[in-house]
């Protein structure tokens, strides 16, 4: 009989879980929304910000680099401290600390002040999207678990694309401060709602002794925190011409090198690196690389392209991208609707990949003439690819794992999701400008004199001289000004074609790794049990 009460006893929060389910993915999904939307809504008030500190446009980045920095870090230590202190305690921990840093940054009179509280609000946030996707997976029975990933995904698409809109009219209806503040109420009702219906299932309770790894905590730290830096401000700095950047980076490779060697070697580590050497976990890890590469890398270039070359204002380029949202939105829809149903979805993710190389060998043939309706086809296009692959590429993740190895396993992927971006974005920035570089001094190099006369026949002539168009010196300046303006808009546009080329062959090469995990066995555990 005793025995029979302590069963039950263990076994009734993991029944009570899945009662609750959605309530529980609406509360661990506020969160992580919030968490999303800090990361892109404090940018387009910067230059409000600026004003407000008197800082300069170099320190006023520092407002987003120290969030990135901080989240980046404490990302893949999230698994170890949700195993050792509970899940529940540490959500409930981190969304409190981020609502308090929220309020803080709000009401920040200094930029110290405010690069202070982003640190905070960075270390609190960064345990929003792992554990909330552990805590999904860990709630939804395993044919439900696909339809979970997909809803979760929809508030990780929905948020980026909310942030600078949302941002935008907050700054410049209220004040930049409210796009911390607008952050309270919302935090404060996930944490009633996360207290309330959320509770720690059996095999995951926190438990104490055991040896901290203080060398691999530290190492991680060092090795994260200066790649995250290197990545965010080494363009700034002209990359490795820069000693602060051939410094920072040896030290990162240096510093992980070691904490893999320890994470390897020591009983109970931080990160659980030995999760890589099961195949499938590492060709999603692979897979996850590569997408966020390619996903971050073409947001990151379609405004730039829209705004600077094609002469989009902010809001027609927003209106003009917003269909990749909708499109995102649809796959989602589908791809949980087919696992509800019981169909084998996982052929999708080859068609994702094909779906994104189609689309950027699309976005690779655009000019200084394309209209809105070509850019709004590729880019919906590479929704639809995001929106097949994101959900079942964390599905399979967490499934290839023993349940109690999951929140390991969930700091781990969303670390090298992280990881991926961040060094895409800089990689492909870099590639931008060294890539226009190249095309300029080739275009110069084929400018014949013929063609200079050419364009500068609108510029004003010398009166009396029609059949020679002598310029006047105001001419002459205009006409060079209208040459050099074409060259660098030209050598702009194959820069961008060569980059969209470049992201088709990547998507391309890496389908080979999805026949890894086409036919890969779904985790059959049921939550609680």
């Amino acid at each position: 009989m005793d025995r029979l009460a302590a069963a039950t006893e263990i076994a009734t929060p993991d029944i009570a879980v899945s009662q609750h389910k959605w309530l529980i993915a609406i509360a661990v999904m506020l969160g992580t929304v919030l968490e999303m939307i800090d990361t892109s809504i404090v940018n387009v008030a910067l230059p409000h910000m600026q004003g407000s500190f008197s800082a300069s446009v170099d320190e006023i980045t520092w407002v987003v680099t120290s969030y990135l920095v901080a989240n980046g870090i404490m990302i893949p230590l999230t698994g170890w401290i949700s195993a050792r202190f509970g899940r529940k305690r540490y959500f409930l921990l981190s969304v409190t600390t981020f609502v308090i840093a929220s309020a803080c940054c709000g009401a920040a009179r200094s930029l110290d002040q405010m690069v202070l509280f982003r640190l905070i609000q960075g270390f609190a946030g960064a345990a929003m999207v792992p554990s909330s996707q552990a805590i999904m997976m860990e709630t939804f029975p395993p044919e439900e678990q696909q339809l979970a990933m997909a809803t979760w995904s929809m508030g990780l698409m929905v948020a980026p694309v909310l942030g600078p809109t949302l941002g935008g009219w907050i700054t410049d209806n209220f004040s930049w401060r409210w796009n911390f503040y607008i952050n309270i109420p919302i935090g404060i009702l996930a944490i009633l709602m996360v207290y309330t219906f959320l509770e720690d299932p059996s095999y995951l309770r926190p438990r104490r002794g055991g040896r901290i790894d203080y060398l691999g905590i530290a190492m991680l730290t060092l090795g994260l925190g200066l790649m995250q830096l290197v990545c965010d401000r080494g363009q700034r700095a002209d990359w490795f011409s820069s000693p602060w950047v051939v410094y920072a980076t040896a030290g990162s490779v240096l510093a992980l090198v070691i904490f893999t060697w320890r994470e390897l070697t020591f009983p109970d580590p931080v990160v659980d690196v030995r999760i890589l050497f099961n195949p499938m976990f590492a060709a999603v890890v692979v897979l996850v690389v590569a997408f966020s590469f390619a996903v971050y890398g073409a947001n990151l270039l379609n405004p730039i392209f829209l705004q600077e070359y094609l002469g989009y204002t902010a809001m027609k380029a927003g209106l003009t991208l917003s269909p990749r949202a909708l499109a995102s939105f649809c796959a989602l829809i589908l791809v949980g609707q087919l696992a509800r149903m019981g169909v084998n979805t996982r052929p999708l993710v080859g068609v994702a990949f094909i779906a994104m190389g189609v689309s950027t060998w699309l976005m690779s043939h655009w000019t200084l003439q394309v209209s809105p309706w070509q850019v709004i086809g590729p880019v919906m296009l590479n929704g639809v690819g995001g929106g097949l692959l994101g959900p079942q590429l964390s599905a399979i993740s967490l499934t290839t794992v023993p349940r109690e190895r999951m929140g390991y396993a969930s700091s781990l992927f969303n670390m090298m999701r992280n990881t991926g971006a961040a060094v895409g974005i800089s990689i492909l920035t870099s590639m931008l400008v060294a890539k226009e570089q190249v095309h300029q001094a080739h275009l110069v190099e084929h400018f014949s004199i013929f063609d200079a006369w050419r364009i500068s026949e609108a510029a004003p002539r010398l009166p009396g001289s029609p059949a020679l168009h002598l310029l006047t010196a105001d001419g002459q300046r205009r006409g060079l000004a209208m040459i050099y303006n074409m060259v660098q808009a030209q050598a702009a546009i194959l820069a961008f074609n060569d980059i969209y080329r470049m992201l088709s062959f990547l998507a391309v090469a890496i389908l080979p790794i999805y026949l890894i995990i086409r036919k890969a066995p779904m985790s059959t555990a049921q939550p609680g049990h």
